[in-house]
């Protein structure tokens, strides 16, 4: 009985979705948020007539940070729920004052300034961060996490 289970329970784990990795093997005490465990920081900027950014591929399970730099401009904002919720925030950084939040929709800038996120992407599937109102490619970026 014990081999029919084993044989039953290796077919169903082999057979099932892929699972996405970290991308270290030894977490150690940090776990996820482990140096070994971080992707490149991704930087986008808001600019009125500038392209946002490029569109990202990232790792589920994976630690990033991403650089939001506004240059004053404009008034801007970006917007992305189906990005924010498919991820775990980990914190937002905004002139050195770390925020811990539950979720966030979007962030407005009505100055220059810089707001430095840090997350770990969870979701599979592909999110769109975008200036709200906008219809431009360029005004948006899509993150794949796979």
């Amino acid at each position: 009985m014990k081999k029919f289970l084993a044989a039953v329970f290796s077919a169903a784990v082999l057979s099932g979705p892929a699972m996405a990795a970290p991308l270290c093997d030894n977490l150690g005490f940090a776990g996820l948020l482990a140096a070994c465990n971080r992707g490149e920081t991704i930087e986008l900027t808001l600019a009125s007539g500038v392209p946002l950014g490029e569109d990202q591929v990232l790792q589920s399970g994976a630690y990033y940070k991403l650089q939001i730099t506004a240059d004053g401009s404009a008034e801007l904002a970006i917007t992305g729920s189906d990005f924010f919720r498919a991820i775990w925030m980990n914190e937002i950084v905004i002139n050195q004052i770390e925020i811990r939040p539950m979720a966030i929709d979007s962030l407005e800038f009505d100055k220059a300034g810089v707001a430095e996120l840090s997350f770990i992407a969870i979701k599979p599937g592909s999110h769109t961060l975008r200036i709200p109102g906008s219809t431009g490619d360029a005004q948006s970026v899509t993150f794949s996490i796979q």
